[in-house]
């Protein structure tokens, strides 16, 4: 239950051995390999050059071509799966079967053309339709549309408004010229469409005329042939293009044994993708290449049995302390605070070289948690679900590993409390007996240790002082930094001072004894709360701002203790609540829809609420006592599969 140690390992080996070396490396999964940085001081750094990055640049196109494919049939012939149905198991030479991958490939080049065809021809239809537009309204004319002007006449198609009546576009047009006429053609609810056939001699004054009233000219000078002909021709043509379509499609659909080998193909190029990119830290020089990163001194044994299989020099050496912010972390810890890694990984992890919160933190965030759901029903759930989760589905993602053990800690922790307190989805068996049995719902209530509706104000204490032991043990967590430092007497000045100072406030409550307590904590502050400070004024000044700022730092967490009670209040009232509107029914079916509903809002509310204020207990109140965060998560080279369970 620690921050695993890791060692700085540089490694020096020769260019045609690196490709086995990175595949080693990924296999087993213990080292990150970062950039070296540079040094503009040494003249043998400007010799030295970077990989190329066409494999990296391969990859990521092989990925992107399986995963279109692997969307294409996603529409076409999706995968079938089953509720919680984990990932499915593969060997890792298995994944890395080349000629498994070349089928891979050519599948997923068919499907992406087939798409690509699809998607040429919806462009096609979608020019075809277009055009139909142009045409429709001209299918009455009975005229080929390539019919042009001569020398005596001139002969025009085009549009006008629709707000102009045709009446006074023909008395236009015959006023203009008396050896001109206006056909119309068809009319919709923007436009007329119109033939125009005119003298030349006239034709000026004629079009004129029209341009006046919003004449414009219709563009179908490249059709030949009537309205209609051209139509029956663009019609046959998207029916055509509909039935390759179709084809395609019913192809696309017997495909979907092709999702399997699809996404193989998109796991192996995404484990190509990260040994590229590593490829891309490393610095080379003609004949060999320098490797710099970190790893897990309990791996290093087995990692050193490996590398020395191979022509290189190795170097691992412990990070100095000024190195640590660099450092990358990994947290080891059981059953019991692993889930907690959630927490931590939503905040921050731990800078290299300072302390695990997992184990610090477990106890009370799952103490905390179940006092604000506080329902044995609603414990039960999460425990159930829990323990199905991770059974069936075996979730091994980032979240989901973790998750649902804490769900099922949280679920017992929950029924724990849910038993002191007596409460089942509220009160719904006192309500149901009650109910059947024409009684008082007092009378069937349930066992329970302490009531917190009725004991609201004990609710209260008690969360207060679970709070102040939190405060305390992170306050006991900061001393023991500082005396690990060497900072004794400043950890004896600060925190130590103050828990005397609780001591000694508690003494005065118990005992009544307030004004030798009250002197003996002043006495104290004066002491210790100058420390460090120089001068009569800087001791003043720092006694008068730590008492203010402790004072009120303190005061202000430990009220923040309070939501405990107030969310263990506001989930049993809800749920009583919503089993009393069901018990007014006085109908037994109605009782439970009613109670089932309104517990499961309760619960789905709850079991995030209680989430968030749990976290901002631990993020706020407690870390901020001893806490050192930004530590940068371990990230070595590895086998980081998306579809399937790797084994190795």
């Amino acid at each position: 239950m620690a921050i695993v140690k890791m060692k700085r390992l540089r490694m020096v080996a020769m260019v045609q051995d690196r490709e086995a070396l990175l595949r080693q490396l990924q296999h087993m999964g213990c080292v990150e390999i970062t950039q070296p940085e540079d040094d503009p001081d040494d003249p043998l750094w400007a010799q030295l050059t970077r990989p190329e990055s066409e494999g990296l640049t391969a990859a990521h196109g092989e990925q992107s071509e399986a995963e279109r494919a692997l969307e294409v049939l996603k529409r076409y012939a999706p995968a079938k799966s089953g509720l919680l149905e984990p990932r499915p198991g593969l060997r890792e030479g298995e994944l890395l079967d080349e000629a498994g991958a070349q089928k891979a490939r050519d599948m997923a080049r068919e499907i992406n053309d087939l798409d690509r065809r699809l998607a040429a021809i919806r462009a096609e239809e979608n020019k075809l339709e277009a055009q139909k537009e142009v045409l429709r309204p001209w299918m009455a004319l009975d005229l080929p549309l390539e019919t042009g002007s001569t020398a005596q006449v001139t002969v025009q198609l085009g549009t006008l408004p629709a707000a102009v009546p045709m009446n006074q576009a023909e008395g236009e047009v015959q006023a203009a010229g008396e050896l001109a006429q206006l056909t119309e053609v068809y009319t919709e609810r923007d436009f007329h469409y119109c033939m125009l056939v005119c003298h030349t001699s006239q034709a000026d004054a004629v079009l004129e005329a029209l341009k006046a009233l919003g004449w414009s000219r219709a563009n179908l000078r490249d059709w030949t042939g009537t309205a209609s002909e051209n139509l029956g021709r663009l019609y046959q043509e998207t029916k055509a293009l509909r039935e390759e379509a179709a084809a395609i499609q019913e192809k696309l659909s017997g495909m979907g044994g092709y999702n399997a080998p699809l996404r193989q193909m998109s796991d192996l190029a995404g484990v190509n993708v990260s040994r590229e990119e590593a490829r891309g830290r490393l610095v080379d020089t003609g004949q060999t290449f320098l490797l710099e990163g970190w790893v897990p001194e309990e791996s290093w044994p087995a990692l050193k049995q490996e590398l020395d299989k191979f022509p290189c020099a190795c170097e691992v050496s412990d990070p100095a302390p000024e190195d640590y912010p660099q450092v990358p972390v990994r947290l080891k810890n059981n059953w019991f605070t692993k889930p907690l890694n959630m927490v931590t990984d939503m905040y921050s992890l731990p800078v290299y070289g300072s302390l695990d919160p997992n184990p610090l933190m477990a106890p009370f965030f799952i103490l905390f948690y179940g006092m604000m759901m506080a329902d044995m029903g609603y414990g039960i759930i999460m425990v159930l679900v829990s323990l199905i989760v991770i059974k069936k589905a075996r979730p091994d993602g980032a979240t989901m590993q973790y998750m649902m053990p804490l769900l099922g800690l949280c679920g017992v922790s929950t029924f724990l409390w849910g038993a002191a307190t007596g409460g089942f989805f509220g009160d719904l068996i006192p309500q149901m007996l009650a109910m059947l049995n024409h009684g008082a719902v007092e009378d069937y209530a349930l066992p329970k240790l302490f009531d917190p509706l009725s004991k609201a104000v004990n609710v209260l204490v008690g969360a207060l002082v679970l709070g102040v032991a939190q405060i305390f043990t992170g306050m006991a967590v900061s001393m023991y930094k500082q005396i690990k430092r060497g900072e004794t007497m400043a950890a004896l000045c600060n925190e130590g001072a103050w828990f005397l100072v609780f001591i000694l406030a508690g003494v005065a409550a118990l005992t009544g004894q307030t004004t030798p307590c009250v002197i003996a904590i002043l006495v104290l502050l004066a002491l210790t709360q100058g420390y460090g400070k120089k001068g009569v004024v800087g001791k003043l000044m720092g006694v008068a701002g730590s008492l203010y700022n402790n004072a009120t730092g303190y005061f202000g967490d430990i009220l923040s203790y309070s939501r405990l009670m107030a969310l263990m209040l506001a989930g049993a009232v809800t749920a009583q609540v919503f089993n009393t509107l069901g018990a007014m029914t006085g109908n037994i079916f109605f009782f439970f829809v009613i109670a089932m509903v309104g517990n499961g809002l309760n619960f789905a509310l709850n079991i995030l609420g209680c989430f968030v204020h749990d976290m901002r207990l631990q993020c706020l109140e407690y870390f901020g006592r001893f806490y050192e965060d930004g530590g940068k998560p371990f990230r070595p080279l590895d086998i980081n599969t998306k579809y399937y369970k790797v084994v190795k």
